[in-house]
């Protein structure tokens, strides 16, 4: 023979390998029972996860690192075959098993197998240590796995017999109990039934009834919807004949006010002629006194001191009370009316929380705006104990701010302001302080509440 016919781990030839020895000629005439194969692949696959990498057989390297039970099952052909042909690694698989279960071990190599031992152990104890008779082993457990397979199938088939038996009797007496049940299942059944045509019926006269209302309702509402457009028509017609009066009524006072403008233009012309004619007599008494064409204001005059009390002015616009919106309208609307204004009343009423300066700048803006609406004659008068050091104040166009001096109050001021005016002028003193008020009643003038001011300032 040739090397190349020679085993990779031994060297020996694979003839002898496979037909050499004792136990060639008791080799079993068929293959091993499955249970005694899947033994001997369980006891094979233990002992490849004991051994050395380098210890354990080339064809079995790859699974040597698997779990037992995966290599039992996946390299279970592979161990198979390697038993059967490398005497080797069957002789440390048969060595394995017999530490495993040495008395059992020994008692087949003796020939002596006790009666209750497992037979399939035997025979795969047997198949890996090979002694004499093992063939006889594996057939005695072929035998013995047939008999067992025969006597299970037995009973298997006694015991279903038995089980159809049971459940049979058991089918008898529960079908009079089933029985009943349908029956009562079937007597509900009816009583629901009649229930549910009782329901049905008594659903379909009410939807009747419905439906009738429905329609008389239906009815009702067209009737409603003529009678509406009817109604809408009528007064369409006479919306129409009111606009044409209307437009009559129209024509009727514009014809009216034209002939008023007419009238009302004679008597302007009228008017005017008499105004001429008596600025030419004051021209003319002006020219004969030889007075100067413009003079000074009152107020201009007053820088302290007291004045003697000037008579009783009466002033248009008593008539209104001191919380009407209308009267300080009504009192700038007079001819050279001289607006004296309480200037930290007024601020202090309206935006207190602001500085003194803002609180002064605020309202002489307003009381510019409203000097040069009215042509009225603006004085705002501040108490000067309310300032640390003097102030530069810029004043608005046609409005006089004045300070009251050291040992003066404003309220002192504002009664010096008033009696310096001669008798008859209009003379308006804006402030919320009961005192002010009565002293510009006792001379003559017209207090007005700050809120006033405050509010025409808003609208300015």
């Amino acid at each position: 023979m040739t090397s190349g016919n020679r085993h990779p781990e031994n060297g020996r030839p694979k003839e002898q390998i496979i037909d050499s020895g004792p136990e060639a000629a008791e080799r079993p005439p068929r293959p091993l029972p499955e249970a005694v194969r899947q033994s001997v692949v369980e006891a094979a696959a233990e002992l490849l996860g004991a051994l050395p990498l380098d210890e354990v057989p080339a064809p079995l390297r790859r699974f040597a690192r698997f779990e037992r039970r995966k290599r039992a099952k996946l390299a279970g052909q592979h161990i198979a075959a390697l038993l059967e042909r490398d005497e080797a690694f069957r002789a440390r698989v048969a060595e394995a098993e017999r530490e495993t279960h040495p008395d059992l071990a020994a008692a087949v190599e003796d020939g002596a197998v006790p009666p209750a031992a497992d037979p399939v152990r035997v025979a795969a104890i047997g198949y890996l240590l090979r002694p004499e008779g093992w063939a006889d082993l594996v057939e005695n457990a072929r035998a013995e796995l047939d008999r067992s397979a025969s006597l299970t199938e037995g009973e298997r088939a006694e015991r279903r017999i038995a089980e159809l038996r049971a459940e049979l009797s058991a089918a008898r007496a529960s079908r009079g109990a089933d029985i009943d049940r349908v029956r009562g299942e079937l007597r509900d059944a009816k009583a629901e039934i009649a229930e549910l045509r009782r329901k049905l019926h008594e659903a379909r006269t009410k939807a009747k009834v419905e439906r009738a209302r429905a329609d008389a309702l239906a009815e009702a509402t067209e009737r409603e919807l003529a009678e509406a457009r009817d109604a809408r028509a009528a007064a369409e017609k006479e919306l129409r004949k009111l606009r044409a009066r209307l437009d009559r009524a129209e024509a009727g006072a514009e014809a009216a006010k034209r002939a008023a403008r007419e009238g009302r233009n004679i008597d302007d012309v009228r008017l005017r002629m008499l105004l001429d004619a008596l600025v030419d007599a004051a021209q003319g008494v002006r020219r004969e006194l030889a007075l100067p064409s413009t003079i000074g204001r009152p107020a201009d005059l007053v820088t302290g001191g007291e004045a003697g009390s000037p008579p009783h002015r009466a002033l248009p616009g008593r008539a209104l009370s001191d919380g009407d919106p209308q009267l300080l309208d009504r009192l700038l609307q007079l001819p050279g009316v001289h607006l004296v204004v309480d200037g930290y009343n007024v601020t202090k009423t309206g935006y207190g929380d602001l500085p003194l300066a803002d609180q002064r700048s605020r309202l002489l803006s307003g009381l510019g705006g409203l000097a040069a609406q009215t042509r009225a004659e603006v004085t705002c008068v501040f108490d000067g104990a309310e300032l640390d050091a003097p102030v530069a104040t810029v004043a608005p166009r046609g409005v006089r701010v004045l300070f009251s001096q050291s040992g003066q109050t404003a309220d002192e001021l504002i009664g010096e302001l008033v009696r310096a005016e001669p008798g008859g002028r209009a003379v308006v003193v804006v402030s919320s302080d009961r005192e002010v008020q009565d002293a510009a009643r006792r001379a003559g003038a017209r207090p007005v509440p700050s809120p006033l001011l405050l509010k025409r300032l808003g609208r300015s």
